[in-house]
C-alpha cells in the first residue's frame, strides 16, 4: 500500500529536523563552512514548507498512522526516544561531557527509526537508522581532529541524511502522483 500522506509528513518532519541539524551544527564549525550551512539550512526549511503544504492538502489520503495498532507503536517508540535521549544528554551534562550529547542524540534517533520500520511498512528507515549510528560514530571519531564541536560534524551529517530523506519523501510523493494522474 503506498501510503502517499506518510510521503508528504517525511518532506515535512525530516526537512523540519534536517534544518534544526544544521542549526546545531553551527556550534563550532570551521568558519568557512557556515554559508554552507546555511544554504543547507534553507534548503531544509523549503523542503519542509513543501512538506507541510502537500501535506494538509493530502491529509485525506492513507497513512500508516490510520491504524491504531501502528499508531501506538509510533506513539510508544516516540516517546521512549524522547525520554531516553533526554536523560542521557542531562546525564552527559552533569558530568561536563557536553560534547557527546548531539553524538548521542543522532544514536537515539538513529535506532529509533528501526522501530518505526514495521509502522510505516518502510524497509528504508533501516537505511537511515544505519546512517544516523554512524554519524553519531563518525562525528566522535573525526571532530577532535578537524578542531571542530563534535554538534558540528553531527549537525551535518544527521542534517545531511535527513535532507535526502526528506527529499526522497517528495520524490515518492511525486511518483505515486505523476505515475497515477491524479
Amino acid at each position: 500500500m503506498d501510503y502517499i500522506r506518510d510521503y508528504t509528513m517525511y518532506a515535512a518532519v525530516f526537512g523540519m529536523f534536517s534544518f534544526s541539524w544544521f542549526g546545531w551544527a553551527q556550534e563550532r564549525p570551521r568558519a568557512g563552512w557556515r554559508k554552507y550551512l546555511g544554504i543547507a539550512s534553507g534548503l531544509a526549511l523549503l523542503v519542509c514548507l513543501v512538506g507541510v503544504y502537500l501535506s494538509i492538502n493530502n491529509w485525506s489520503k492513507p497513512s500508516a498512522l490510520n491504524d491504531n495498532a501502528s499508531f501506538t507503536t509510533y506513539l510508544v517508540t516516540f516517546y521512549t526516544e524522547f525520554i531516553v535521549a533526554g536523560v542521557g544528554a542531562f546525564l552527559f551534562l552533569r558530568r561536563n561531557k557536553k560534547e557527546y550529547v548531539a553524538p548521542w542524540i543522532a544514536l537515539v534517533v538513529g535506532v529509533h527509526f528501526s522501530g518505526l520500520v514495521s509502522v510505516f511498512d518502510d524497509p528504508g528507515l533501516y537505511v537511515l537508522a544505519a546512517l544516523l549510528v554512524a554519524v553519531a560514530a563518525v562525528a566522535i571519531l573525526i571532530a577532535p581532529r578537524l578542531n571542530v564541536a563534535t554538534s558540528a560534524i553531527t549537525g551535518i551529517g544527521a542534517g545531511t541524511v535527513l535532507l535526502i530523506y526528506a527529499i526522497i519523501g517528495l520524490v515518492r510523493y511525486l511518483a505515486w502522483y505523476y505515475v497515477l494522474d491524479i
